[in-house]
């Protein structure tokens, strides 16, 4: 198991390094001329399917075709891989987002597509027996998640915060890397004291037994979209009808996934995975509920963003202004309208006998 710890006051920093790249990011590829590229590249997610694979599947890409060029655990480092042109989308939580534009990496927030719900949401995961069952009792433990400075730091420091812990209190907690898939054998084995586990990981471990939550994201915030794709500002302008069909596809394929059966979703998804021959366990599909987007197809009102912007700015690690929401996000290209249903394809009976 590889960790690696992070105070507070770095919390986020790692993003500036995408200012400094950004200037020299590549052309999306396969751009000539007036042409618009209709090939995306992009970073996926082991064992997982991504809306915009799902998407795709579905045929609501159209002619549009996803490029994947690897797998990341890292909603920050996905973006930084989108603004630096090394990839022609990404996706992290909103606050990762708002830190990305603060350090002036043009991009724009399109399309969200994951959050939390009583279906998806991230816990905090402590073994049964574990002492642990405050945010104080928290102090001089370790919290194993999957990438520091996004989603699951931020939420253990509004729990720290709610649970009245000083700064200097705060900063003797610690957040430590843990790769997806390896962070409910870190619990058992008493590497870290808490883990964080989300989605299919989270109910495969609960199904398990043995853990109990100390928190959830959901009972923090309610339900909220937490995440939104990016893409930068040069590939809107260069490719708008590509952008287009791109967002109104992942938004399609958000109401597609909320109003078909789960069985046929999850199916799908299995077998998605089976026929892009990664050497994937599909297993853990069968534990997947919901990708938790609060919005209608994904569009987004701006308080998602605007709620990391105030909090950010509180915390100092952004001035006040620093970003303006406007300027962050664009609906633009979202067309989806609600529900979706999706072409018949060969392989959909024999994923549903499958499952």
């Amino acid at each position: 198991m590889t960790t690696t710890a992070s105070t507070r006051r770095q919390f986020l920093t790692l993003l500036g390094l995408s200012a400094v790249a950004v200037g020299c990011g590549t052309t999306a590829a396969g751009v000539s001329g007036k042409g618009q590229t209709r090939t995306l590249r992009y970073q996926g997610w082991a064992g997982q399917v991504t809306l915009p694979e799902l998407a795709e599947d579905l045929g609501y890409l159209e002619d549009v075709k996803l490029e994947w060029v690897g797998n990341t655990i890292s909603g920050p480092q996905d973006i930084q891989s989108a603004a630096t042109g090394q990839t022609d989308f990404g996706g992290a939580f909103n606050g990762a987002v708002v830190k990305l534009a603060a350090n002036k990496s043009p991009i724009k927030a399109v399309i969200s597509y994951y959050g939390s719900d009583k279906h998806a949401y991230n816990g905090y995961y402590v073994l049964e027996d574990s002492p642990i069952r405050s945010a104080r009792d928290l102090t001089g433990k370790k919290v194993g998640m999957n990438t520091l400075g996004a989603h699951a730091e931020a939420m253990l420091d509004i729990y720290l915060q709610r649970g009245g812990l000083s700064e200097e209190e705060i900063d003797k907690v610690e957040p430590l890397v843990v790769p997806p898939v390896n962070t409910e054998q870190s619990l058992r084995q008493k590497q870290i004291d808490v883990a964080v586990l989300g989605g299919i990981l989270r109910d495969k471990a609960l199904a398990a037994g043995g853990i109990r939550p100390l928190f959830t994201d959901f009972e923090l915030l309610g339900a909220f979209s937490a995440g939104s794709y990016v893409m930068t500002d040069r590939f809107l302008k260069q490719n708008p009808d590509t952008a287009r069909t791109f967002v109104t596809a992942v938004g399609r394929a958000i109401e597609w996934s909320r109003s078909t059966p789960h069985a046929e979703v999850i199916a799908r998804m299995t077998d998605i995975v089976k026929k892009r021959g990664r050497n994937e366990d599909t297993a853990p599909l069968k534990y997947w509920r919901s990708f938790g987007v609060a919005e209608t197809a994904g569009r987004i009102t701006g308080k998602e963003l605007q709620l990391w912007i105030d909090w950010l700015a509180e915390r100092g690690d952004i001035r006040k202004g620093q970003v303006t929401l406007g300027d962050l996000f664009t609906n633009e290209f979202n067309r989806a309208g609600g529900g979706g249903t999706a072409p018949a394809s060969p392989s959909s009976s024999a994923s549903k006998s499958g499952s």
